[in-house]
């Protein structure tokens, strides 16, 4: 009875439940897009590092220093080798940053009368293979002696040695680093992009041993430190232990609140669950007012059809129909309006995905079966709302009056 409804008035019925349409291809257009970046940043963070705590002058994320922000002293290498001492450290690395991208006419290197403009370059210790989750495409990381005689070697980021050597091998050659030569020991693999499809700057990148380094840019000196310990268990202690190294190495007294920062990846997945929080209640209140727009939509299409078939309601009432039986069958023609917009709001909000998912900027997005199963529901639960009273009223009708009904 519902799908005959439902075929005879099909422009009718298709205009009704767009509301319905257009919510649920909000709801699933929107989180898969989010469920897609979620992955992605979720990547993104494990391959920062794992069991890994930062030391830093400034927050990790970005914020408006304040002036005591900027007036902190720099943490040092002496500080980084001292934190190795504590009992669940396993290693640390200490990373300085030189970046001229901005400035036009900036050569990073040469090979061979190739150029690579625009790179990062990064001084890192010996310890860096224990502490980063990167991944060598070729060669090796450089070594403690290479560190303490600030050997002439470095290691590409996998787009910097795609610039200068054309995807050919790399281990052994010298390129020309500003005014000196250095030796290739090492390529990196590509780094995971936490959004989009597009080039990620740090494989843009140059590394060095930290001692040489400091040759090239010993101007250079807001040091990160980057601890690795030996449990995610023990992460909450080896805050507590750093953090008090760290107050004793420069100095703070103890009521003075630190005058540095630790920071972790959990602290930027964090950062990200609150935006996708702000996401989630956008997605959720774009789509209620499609769905109550169709709601109501659905209520007055309901109550049009009751009016129109008040003969059709007496009939089958002095035939015998039951009030409950009427009611029943009113809902269910409401509910299977609503299902059917769902089904086109689902296919809809997948085709949309797909799209997105293949454009050249590269958006993650991924299909969620839970918000599928959430948007279909919600659509059938509309249905069964916003129909009960133009049911209820259908089986409300006195049969002999309705009978008479023209």
């Amino acid at each position: 009875m519902a799908l005959d409804t439902l075929r005879t008035n099909k422009l009718r019925s298709g205009l009704t439940v767009l509301g319905i349409v257009i919510g649920v291809t909000t709801v699933i257009t929107i989180s898969s897009i989010i469920n897609g970046v979620n992955a992605r940043v979720s990547a993104w963070v494990d391959s920062l590092g794992s069991n890994v705590i930062w030391v830093s002058r400034m927050p990790v994320i970005n914020v408006n220093p304040t002036s005591a922000m900027v007036t902190r002293k720099y943490l040092t290498l002496d500080d980084a080798l001292a934190l190795r001492s504590l009992p669940h450290v396993v290693a640390t690395d200490a990373e300085l940053d030189y970046f001229k991208a901005f400035q036009v006419g900036t050569i990073s290197a040469r090979y061979n009368g190739k150029k690579l403009s625009g790179a990062l370059i990064e001084g890192n210790t010996s310890e860096m293979a224990d502490v980063e989750d990167q991944t060598l495409l070729d060669g090796r990381f450089f070594t403690e002696g290479e560190d303490d005689r600030a050997a002439h070697v470095c290691i590409l980021g996998h787009d910097a040695w795609d610039t200068l050597f054309d995807g050919q091998p790399a281990l052994g050659k010298e390129i020309v680093v500003e005014t000196g030569l250095y030796t290739v020991i090492g390529v990196f693999d590509k780094e995971k992009q936490p959004f989009g499809s597009g080039k990620n700057p740090n494989d843009n990148s140059i590394h060095f041993p930290m001692k040489t380094f400091l040759t090239l840019h010993p101007e250079v000196r807001d040091m990160t430190i980057s601890v690795k310990y030996d449990d995610p268990h023990n992460k909450d202690l080896v805050e507590d232990e750093v953090r008090e190294l760290i107050r004793i190495r420069r100095k703070v007294k103890v009521e003075a609140p630190d005058n540095f920062e630790i920071s972790s990846p959990d602290a930027l997945s964090k950062l990200w669950g609150q935006l996708t929080g702000g996401l989630v209640a956008f997605m959720i209140a774009v789509s209620s007012v499609g769905l109550m727009v169709g709601g109501v939509g659905v209520m007055n299409i309901m109550l049009v059809c009751v009016t129109e078939r008040t003969r059709e309601i007496g009939v089958r009432k002095a035939m015998g129909a039951t009030k409950q039986m009427i009611l029943t069958q009113f809902t269910t023609e409401a509910v299977t309006l609503c299902a059917v917009g769902g089904v086109i709001g689902v296919a809809v909000g997948a085709i949309i995905t797909w799209i997105v998912y293949f454009l050249p900027i590269g958006i993650p997005a991924s299909l969620s079966a839970l918000w599928v199963f959430i948007g279909f529901t919600v659509s059938c639960t509309i249905g069964l709302v916003f129909g009960i009273y133009p049911a209820w009223k259908a089986s409300k009708l006195d049969p002999i009056e309705a009978l008479r009904y023209e």
